[in-house]
Formats: structure tokens, sequence, C-alpha cells
């Protein structure tokens, strides 16, 4: 696999690890020649600059090595890249929309936070947060990604507050290239293929270039286990460890137990009495009654062992079904010798699906004994006891599981102009580019509950002889009776509380983007040549969406076709179990200017060789005014053979963005939210929407390094140290559903107390939630990187390559900036996305014949929570200055995963090739609270093989 790295002298790509080559801007192409590429941080084209910002580069051999069907996969390996999304995170998801994105998160701050690119420029979101989608770009062409991790703000632009990651495409392929592979776990699932076809060539006797490329992948994806603790494809490492809270904050005894096969006493699979003199009756799938096996140690409605049968957890999807389609091309025209019109098209399609959850579950129901479908035996125990109803709960496992589709769709191109002239005597680049991007996504949800249509059902009573319901207004509108009393549902009940329309969320997103950049290096000082770049931007953001009646509202969406109008729902919306989309729409302009140079102070033989680099961007919102963002750092070249040291330090700033702005409210149920004002469990819709009074985020990120390249006493070593420190002002933040409840509970934020209604009206308990400029983030850390490249190893042909990267996270302290609230530190929570250790290894030997890969990717052992203190016995009492609760058990294991490859050269054209991910079937943790898919591998060993060919 093969890693570079910026921060040395011009060098050779077979010789070394290139902690820095000669820089060019990012989307200036590299020449054609194996032994040449070149690596930038910056705007400036300076042939002999290195940048003072650390940024790691993967190459087209690092990517082919990697053998993934999609380069998400590869760079999200990368340590400095934490907290990415990707297929195996937000699967549990119904209503985020974020399902099957694969985004990136540098430094754990968030896919919001890292700005990406395509060739230097901008793409259009693929989700109303603003992060593109990376299943969406052309892969097969990609010939290297840059990544960026500090001071990258002022000269690549606003929103790169955590890094740059930037993908660079080959724009003048010649020939003929292909890949097609195939790939399946251990398990027998998660099926997968991929094929790609690449074209390029010169026309009209070199004076124009056509490129083209076109792929396909589907991966099958880890559906949803069986009930109980069964996973998919019979992984047996899910064990339903849970966290019970047992009230006690007096000391002695912790307040959180942690326990394994935990269930809850509140339901069951096919139906629970859960209070009352008839608690624990349960029922079978027929509807006979039972006595439910509660198991042993019961607290705060959580028993451990006995009958899990009615587990969701294991319904969950381990990973997203997913379906891309992309085509690319690019054609360009020279104009002279030095000048190239272009224009590149790229339409993007991606299908994900996945299953949130098993049934849809009803904790604290109430059922009338005279309910038809309650069995004569229990009519017969509520006469004996005098009682006329009883409170009942269960996971609906007879109507199915929820689906969630989610189908984007990228349209986008590119018309620009780049080239050189001279202006006095002195050679100019630019390149001046105009964009328009569009991006459509349908997120379709099926197999789900109409909340007050169950309700209405499952309210049976016999008339005339058959069971209907009790509402009369009910009955005259379709009503059909529900019997959840067992497995047992009618299909025209079942169509009733579950119609074949489902919830749907429609959006469309554009981007419009004018840009122009220019760089030379006008005269020279005492110590070498002044280099300068400088642009500006131009960038409108839009934004709609649609949503169905029953979840946004009649009185906002027109009723039509399959969504007939219904007394018995809501008119203004939120009918849905889950999926209660809303429409809105919002939009904002963007306007940037930067000025960048490279100042030579001084070169000579006995000092070394010292540059400055600096920039300056000024950015205006429409939404929010103008602010500047800044960058000062520069580079050391010692005299001490290879040693150079660099240093910046920035101002970055982010916007927010169109969801955080205008994002329609979207509903969701907690089915069982606790209310700390009857110390009682209640059923709580959440609405969540925008504020268009959000103003932007402010960063100061600093880091200082060493690093040691191609020394002459040890040719091909390279290594690396690099410490970070950012912090990020006036960051956009939620607060949670229970935080405006406990504030207002407590008396802390008065005002919080306006945003719920607990007095349980027609339309259900309610509670908005909104973001706020009121938070505070500061990480810190290092980064090490080291390589070394032997030639003909112990007198074989070909070469030994060893490479190392790895961060380390020495604190993530996340300040909400709010009364009676205390800074948390979440680096080494292994639930959390930082780890303290993080890193990627590669043992690689390679020659004419074949290649050999083994690749190490680990994590250190951490914690649930910094905020948690262990102990079994003589536990301290709660501090509310501290924050700090006790808990039986706060260790989460780290984890080694290791993969192995290899190729062969079957002719001069045609290359086979192999790869083992997580050759040893390395599971989650298996007895830990939940398991964290953004750290831990769900999916287990797989098996991948392909061929590539090349003309």
């Amino acid at each position: 696999m093969r890693i570079l790295r910026s921060g040395s002298s011009s060098m050779t790509v077979l010789s070394v690890l290139a902690l820095g080559a000669p820089a060019l801007a990012q989307d200036q192409q590299p020449t054609q020649t194996k032994d040449s590429i070149v690596v930038t941080g910056s705007r400036i084209q300076a042939d002999g600059f290195s940048a003072p910002v650390p940024m790691t580069v993967l190459d087209t051999e690092a990517i082919e090595s990697n053998a993934q069907p999609n380069i998400f996969t590869t760079i999200a390996q990368l340590p400095s890249l934490q907290g990415s999304s990707g297929t195996q995170v937000n699967t549990y998801s119904t209503s985020s929309g974020q399902q099957g994105l694969s985004a990136f998160s540098l430094r754990g701050v968030g896919a919001i936070r890292t700005l990406t690119l395509l060739d230097g420029q901008r793409v259009v979101g693929a989700n109303v947060n603003g992060t593109p989608d990376i299943s969406l770009f052309p892969q097969l062409l990609i010939k290297r990604v840059d990544v960026v991790t500090g001071g990258a703000g002022a000269s690549y632009g606003s929103d790169a507050v955590g890094g740059v990651v930037n993908f660079i495409t080959d724009t003048h392929f010649e020939g003929i290239k292909g890949n097609v592979a195939g790939g399946i776990t251990t398990y027998g699932d998660n099926a997968s293929v991929v094929g790609q076809l690449a074209y390029g060539t010169s026309l009209f006797n070199g004076g124009a270039h056509l490129t083209l490329s076109t792929e396909y992948q589907r991966d099958e994806g880890i559906g949803g286990g069986e009930w109980g603790l069964g996973l998919a494809g019979g992984r047996d490492w899910f064990n339903e460890t849970a966290s019970i809270d047992t009230g006690n904050t007096a000391g002695g005894a912790p307040q959180f137990l942690v326990i394994d096969r935990a269930q809850s006493a509140n339901w069951a699979k096919y139906g629970l009495i859960n209070g009352g003199p008839l608690r624990g009756i349960a029922f079978d799938e027929t509807g006979s009654p039972r006595q439910f096996e509660y198991g042993t140690d019961c607290i705060s409605g959580f028993c451990q062992g006995g009958d899990l049968s009615g587990n969701v957890s294991t319904g969950r999807s381990l990973q997203s079904g997913l379906q891309r389609f992309n085509t690319y091309g690019r054609f360009g025209v020279n104009i002279g010798s030095r000048a190239e019109l272009y224009t590149t098209l790229n339409f993007g399609w991606v299908q994900s699906n996945n299953q949130p959850v098993h049934g849809q579950n009803k904790p604290s129901l109430t059922i009338q004994c005279a309910n038809p479908f309650v069995p004569a035996s229990v009519q017969a125990a509520c006469a004996d006891e005098g009682i006329t109803s009883f409170s009942y709960g269960t996971s609906n496992a007879a109507l199915g599981n929820t689906q969630v589709h989610t189908d984007r769709r990228q349209y986008r191109g590119v018309l620009g102009l780049k080239g050189s002239l001279d202006v006095a005597g002195d050679e100019w680049s630019y390149d001046l580019y105009v964009q328009h991007g569009t991006n459509k996504t349908k997120v379709d949800v099926s197999n789900i509950l109409l909340n007050r249509r169950f309700e209405q059902a499952i309210n049976a009573v016999e008339l005339n002889g058959a069971i209907v319901c009790a509402d009369p207004v009910a009955r005259a509108n379709g009503c059909q009776p529900l019997n959840i009393i067992g497995g047992q549902v009618s299909e025209a009940a079942l169509r009733y509380v579950q119609p074949d329309f489902g919830p749907y969320q429609h959006t469309r997103q554009t981007q419009d983007v004018a840009g122009v950049n220019i760089s030379g290096s006008p005269f020279d000082n005492w110590a070498g040549p002044v280099s300068f770049a400088f642009g500006g931007e131009w960038r409108h953001e839009f934004y709609t969406v649609e949503a169905d009646p029953y979840g946004a509202g009649f009185s906002n969406t027109p009723a039509g076709g399959n969504y007939p109008a219904d007394p018995i729902l809501g008119a203004d919306g939120g009918n849905w179990y889950a999926g209660n989309y809303k429409n809105g729409s919002g939009a904002y302009s963007v306007k940037e200017a930067y000025l960048e140079t490279d100042f030579p102070l001084f070169a000579s033989d006995g000092a070394g060789e010292l540059r400055l680099n600096a920039a300056a961007r000024i950015t205006d919102y429409s939404t929010s005014g103008s602010i500047w963002a800044w960058k000062v750092g520069g580079t050391w070249d010692t005299p001490i053979d290879g040693l150079r040291l660099r240093g910046v330090t920035s101002r970055d700033v982010r916007a927010p963005n169109l969801s955080e702005l205008y994002a329609a409210p979207v509903t969701i149920t907690l089915p069982n939210f606790f209310d700390p004002f009857t110390n009682q469990s209640i059923l709580v819709i959440q609405s969540t929407g925008g504020n268009p009074n959000l103003k932007p985020e402010i960063a100061r990120n600093t880091n200082l390094g060493v690093a040691l390249a191609n020394p002459g006493w040890l040719p091909g070593f390279n290594i690396s140290f690099d410490y970070y420190n950012l912090e990020i002002d006036d960051a956009v933040q939620s607060l949670t559903a229970n935080q405006i409840v406990d504030f207002c509970f407590r008396n802390v934020i008065p005002a919080t107390c306006q945003a719920f209604d607990f007095s349980n009206p027609p339309g259900g308990n309610t509670l908005q939630v909104a973001s706020f400029n009121t938070a505070s983030i500061k990480t810190s850390g290092f980064d090490i990187e080291a390589s070394y490249r032997w030639l003909d190893p112990l007198g074989l042909p070909g070469s030994l390559t060893l490479r190392g990267l790895a961060t380390h996270v020495i604190e993530f302290v996340t300040d909400q900036g709010l009364p009676g609230t205390v800074p948390t530190d979440t680096a080494g929570e292994n639930l959390g996305a930082t780890p303290n250790w993080k890193y990627l290894a590669i043992q690689s030997y390679e020659n004419d014949l074949f290649s050999l890969f083994v690749q190490e990717r680990w994590f250190s052992d951490g914690v649930f929570s910094n905020n948690y203190i262990e102990c079994t016995a003589n536990c301290p009492a709660f501090d509310p200055a501290t924050n700090k609760r006790t808990i039986s058990s706060n260790y989460m294991p780290g984890a080694l995963y290791i993969d192995v490859g290899g190729s062969y050269n079957l002719t001069e054209n045609f290359t086979a090739y192999f790869k083992v991910d997580n050759l040893t079937d390395k599971s989650p943790v298996r007895n830990y609270i939940f398991n964290n898919p953004a750290l831990y591998d769900q999916v287990g060993r797989t098996y991948r093989a392909g061929v590539r060919f090349k003309f």
C-alpha cells in the first residue's frame, strides 16, 4: 500500500514515502511518469516548496492494493479520520436521511467540518447537511487522494475546520483499463460485485482529449437476524448487554449496573401484561396465555436472563445493502499550447436499504378486559381481581419489520479554462470554472405503523356478533380490529394500521459555483522566488424537500394518490411510528476571496532553507455577514541531512449548513421517554428543525511537526511527528430531548420549559429540539508516520516496504456552554469515534511478477465514558460539580484487525488479485453495552478476488 506525505524537498516516489514533494496546486496534474508525483497543502504552485501542514496522500497503488469496492473504505482507515460514516453506520436509523451515506470526518469533529473536493472543486452535497457521498465519485479515474489535516481553511475555503480530503482524477488518461471483482463474507452473506471501465484518448492530432469512465457496484448488505440473540449469518457475538440505572446516587453501590442478557420487563415478543394484579402473563404466537420468564435481578424495568425472545436489537442491519452506478466524462480542447478549455459531466446513482430494528415496540398500552381478543381465562382473571383494563407491552413481532430505502442521484457539470500565460516576463497559472450540481434524494419507508390507527384498531368490541373497532368514527373510515394478543393478525387489520404506502422524504439540492485561482512567482528576493496565489469563489446553495401528507400534514402537502384524508389522523402530520418527515426549503449564498504567499526567508548550505507561508481569506455569507480566515506557517529544511521542521497556526471558519439553518422539522417517536416531573416513562413526539439565526463557527488550529526524509545515511527511510491542537468556538449544537426537559426540571434554563408539552394533548406529548451556537470543542494529539523502502531485500528482486501511521488523541473536550453542565472529555471512549490510539501498519513486497500485502488496523482499549467512576462497592455519592456517575464496569477493549492480499501479473495487461479483510474473523466487543460500528468491524472475515486490466 503506497501512502505518501508532504514535508521534504523533491524526491522520487520509488525511493521514499514522500514526506514532501514539489508543491503544485491541488488541481494541477502531475507529470505522467511513474517517478514523479507532486502534492501540496496549499494553492501555491512553486516548485521546491513543501507545505507546512501535515498531509497524507494515497496514490493509485495504495488504492488498488487495498482492493475495496468503494474507495471510501480505503481512505476511512487512515488514523486521522475518526467518525466517518459508511454502510455500517446509521443502519439503525429511520429518519436521519444518512443511511448508506459515505462521508469523511477528520479529527473526529464530524463530516460537516471536513471539506471534500474533487479536483480542488466543491461537490454538491448528498445530504442537506452539505456532505457529499463518496460513492457518487468517479472512482476508477482517481489517481491520488490528498488528506490535509490542519490549517486548510484560508487556502481551500470555508468549512475546512477539521481538514480537507481532495480527490485528484487522471484527466488525461490514455488507453483502456478496467476492474472486475467480487466478494463474500465467511458467513456467506454481504456478497458484492464491482465492475469498472475507463477509456481515454487524444483527438485531433493532440489538440483535444476525451476521458470516459463507468462503474457499477452492488453490496448485498447484512440484514437483521433472528429475534432474541441471533444475529444474521449465525454471528454469535451479540449478548444484549445493557447499563441499568438503579437510581442510587447516594453512594455505596454503583448507580449503573452493566449486565449481560438483559431484557425489558415491560414487553414481550407477542405481548406481556406488565402492570397490576395480572402482571407476568405473556402470550405465545397463538395468543395463549403463559407465565413470562423474568430472569433474575430485575431493576428499573430490566432483568437479567429469562425470556429474551422479544429483544429487538438483533433486527438492526449490520451493514446496509448498497448499489451504485457512476458515469463520468471529460472533454478538453487545447487553446494554443498553454491553455485548455474543458468540461466534465458526472452522473452518479446510489441506492441503499436497511432494517432499523425488529418489530415496532409499544411498551405502555392499555387493553380493556372486555376486548374480545383477550382470552377468556384472562377475562375471568380480570373479573376475579375486580379490574376492567390492564397495562400491556408488545414488540409487535406479528406486524413485521420496517424497511428504509434511500435513493441518491447526482448530476454535476463543470466548464473551465486553465493554463498559463506570461505577465511582465513571469509565468502565471490560472484556472477559471463554473459548476452546477444537483442532488436528488428519496427516502421511502415501508412496513410502518400509523400510530392513531393502531390505537383505534386495538380498541375492539363485539357488535352484532362481529368484532369491530370501538370508535364509530374510526369504523366509518375503514378501521379494522387488530389483535395484538399473540401473533394472529388479519390481513385487513394489518393493511389498515400499516398501509402499503409509507412515509417519504424527497429532497432536491442544487449548488452553483464560479471560481478562479491564479498563481505565480513574479519576483525573487534574496533567498529565492516569492510566490503568490489569489482568487475567489461565489457559491449558491439551495434545497427543497417534500414529504408525505401523513408525516408533514395535509395543510403543507396536497393530499392525493394513496394518502386519503382520515379524520382519525392528525391533520398537522406526525402520524407515523417513525419517519415523520416535513416539508421545507432554504438557500444561502457565499462570496470568498483569498491571497496566499510563499516567502523564502533564507537559503544557504550552512543554515538550510526557511520559508514562510501565509494566507488570508474573507468570506461573506448571506445569512450571517463577513468573517476572516487566515493562516501563518513555515518550513525549515535544516542543514542536517533530510531533517525538516514545520509549523502552522490558522483561523478557520464553518458556516451553518442548510440543515442547521432551514431543516424541515423531523418528527420521531420516543416510546419510553423518562419524565422527571412524574417519574414515569411516557410516549413523546420529538420534532427537530433548523435555526436561521445561527452564526459561523470559529476554529483555531495549530500544528507543529518534524520530519526526517530519505537521509543519506539511510536511503528510503522516512519518519514524521506532528502535534495538533484544534479549538472550535461557537460550535453549533442541538440540545437533546433529555437536556431540554432536565434543564427545565432543575430550573437551570427556564426557557426550555417552553419547548415541550407533557399534558398529553390530542397530538401526544410533544417536544421541540433546535440548534444553537453555544458549544466549544477542543481536541489535541499527535500523528506519527514512518516508512522504509528496501530495494532488492536479501538479494531478492523487487522491493520491501514497511509503513506505519498512528494518531494519538490526548483530549477531545466538548463544553456545551450551558448552565449546570461541565465539559466532557471523550478521548478514549470506545463508544465514540476518538480512541486514545489508532494505527495503520502495512508491510508489502512486490516485484515484476507478483505482490504480497499485510495490513494491521488497531485501536486501543478504552471506556464507555470518562464521566463514569468504576466501582462495585464503597462508591462515592454523585457530585453535580463533576457530573461523574458510578458504574459497575467501565471497560471497552480495543481491537486488532489483520488484512492480507496479493496480486499476480497474468500477462502484461492482466493482473489477478485477492484480499482477505479481518483475517482472524475478529468479532466486535461481545459483552459490552453497544457495538460501535464506527470503530468495530461488524461484518467479520471477508474474501475478495478480482482481475484488473489495462491496454
